[in-house]
This record gives structure tokens, C-alpha cells and sequence, in this order.
């Protein structure tokens, strides 16, 4: 039996998501980074093994939120929750932000410089995340759903052009590393998403949102790399194909 120590994080999240918010206390990544043992997160970020069991212990004990079980949920549902709300999320709110950003730099910008680096860090993230999202919504998520299709009614799957997911993921969790680091450098350049006292509302605004962002991304990219991407590969296993 593994111990805690050895236990992967993104294998605590993916049962409990409210657990990511004792991870991020300890500053650990439990998305682009779940994939590593307790133990080695720990070693990482300074922190106490024991501590962080205990912490995590007596937050389960006292934890009475509803927790939506993503694990038990169909896949083809995860990956409609994934493109219907994260994906739309990210479209939504990036023309409201980046308007935010452009407006506070003009402002703020004499007196508060690291916005022009700020605002640089999320436009990358921008650039990136949608040629990556239209990638997942054209050809991999289609393929999870005709993966689903054919174990329900026990039928071969023909090929793809795109090759299979065990290709594919690898891929596409390599792509999510970056934008992970990238948005740990603007929490760490707005103080955890503290406004200064010179801020005006639409300057608190900004930092509002870019929380909200992080914290939305984290949850996307943490029900990809923990939870849909390893069972789409199980799923992958048992089908048969033409």
C-alpha cells in the first residue's frame, strides 16, 4: 500500500477538488505538475510532508461543500464540461481582460511597471491556450466521444488522421506546462492578485478577474491531466479498431 508520501497528487485532486486548495496554500501544482509524488512536491517547495497530510487530513474532516465526483462522471460528459464551460470561459473573459489590462497599463503603468509584463504574460498564455483548445475540440475530443460510442455498443473504431491518444496526449500535456508557469509568474507579479493602494476599480477589477482565470484554469487542466486523459487511454485499450 502506497504511503501518503508516495501518493500522487493529482491522484488527491481528482478524488476531492477541494483538496486543490490546500495544495495551492503550500504553493504546489496539482495541474501541470500533478503528476509527481507527494514527497517529491514537498522536497520542491520546502514543505512538510507530515504537515501537509495532517492539513489535508482535517480539511476532509470538516469539509461539507457538495463535491461533483468527475471521476465517476461518463467521459464524453467530461469532455462536453470541458468545451462547454472551461473552453467557453477562456473565450469569454480574454477580450474582457486583455480591454482591463490595456486600460490600467495606460493608467498605471509610470507608477506600476510590471503590468506591461503582466499583461505580455497573459497575452502569450492567450495565444497559446486557443490553437490548443481548437486542437482538442476538432480532434481529440471527438475521439473520446467515438471511443465511448463504440465501447457502448461494442463496435471497431476505424482510424484517425491524427494517429491515437496515446500520441496525442503527451502532446497536449506538454502544451499545458507552460501556460501553468506563466500564470504562477503574473500571481507572483501582482502579489497574489493583491491590488495596491492606488488602485482604482477597474485596476482591482483586473485582479479579480486574473485570479479567477488562474484558479479556472487550474480546474481545466487539472480534469485533463489527472482525470480525462488517463482514462481515454483506458478507454483507448479496449476498443478494437478496423
Amino acid at each position: 500500500m502506497k504511503t501518503f508520501a508516495q501518493t500522487i497528487v493529482g491522484e488527491i485532486v481528482a478524488k476531492n477538488y477541494a483538496t486543490a486548495m490546500i495544495f495551492t496554500k503550500y504553493g504546489i501544482d496539482f495541474c501541470c505538475k500533478g503528476s509527481q509524488t507527494i514527497e517529491t512536491a514537498c522536497q520542491k517547495n520546502n514543505v512538510d510532508v507530515m504537515l501537509l497530510q495532517k492539513d489535508i487530513e482535517e480539511f476532509l474532516k470538516v469539509q461539507t461543500c457538495d463535491q461533483v465526483q468527475y471521476n465517476q462522471s461518463p467521459l464524453d460528459e467530461l469532455v462536453d464540461l470541458v468545451q462547454n464551460k472551461h473552453h467557453k470561459y477562456i473565450y469569454d473573459v480574454t477580450p474582457i481582460i486583455q480591454g482591463y489590462l490595456a486600460k490600467i497599463c495606460k493608467v498605471h503603468g509610470n507608477n506600476h511597471p510590471e503590468l506591461f509584463t503582466v499583461t505580455k504574460l497573459f497575452n502569450q498564455i492567450i495565444e497559446n491556450l486557443m490553437p490548443h483548445m481548437q486542437k482538442e475540440e476538432t480532434e481529440f475530443f471527438p475521439y473520446v466521444k467515438d471511443l465511448a460510442i463504440a465501447l457502448k455498443n461494442n463496435t471497431k473504431l476505424g482510424s484517425t488522421p491524427f494517429g491515437k491518444i496515446r500520441d496525442m496526449i503527451p502532446i497536449l500535456m506538454a502544451e499545458h506546462v507552460p501556460e501553468g508557469e506563466r500564470m504562477q509568474q503574473i500571481n507572483e507579479l501582482t502579489n497574489n492578485y493583491t491590488p495596491p493602494k492606488d488602485a482604482c476599480n477597474t485596476y482591482k477589477a483586473t485582479y479579480a478577474s486574473l485570479q479567477s482565470f488562474e484558479q479556472d484554469l487550474h480546474l481545466h487542466i487539472h480534469l485533463e491531466n489527472n482525470i480525462i486523459f488517463k482514462r481515454a487511454l483506458e478507454d483507448e485499450n479496449k476498443v478494437q479498431f478496423e
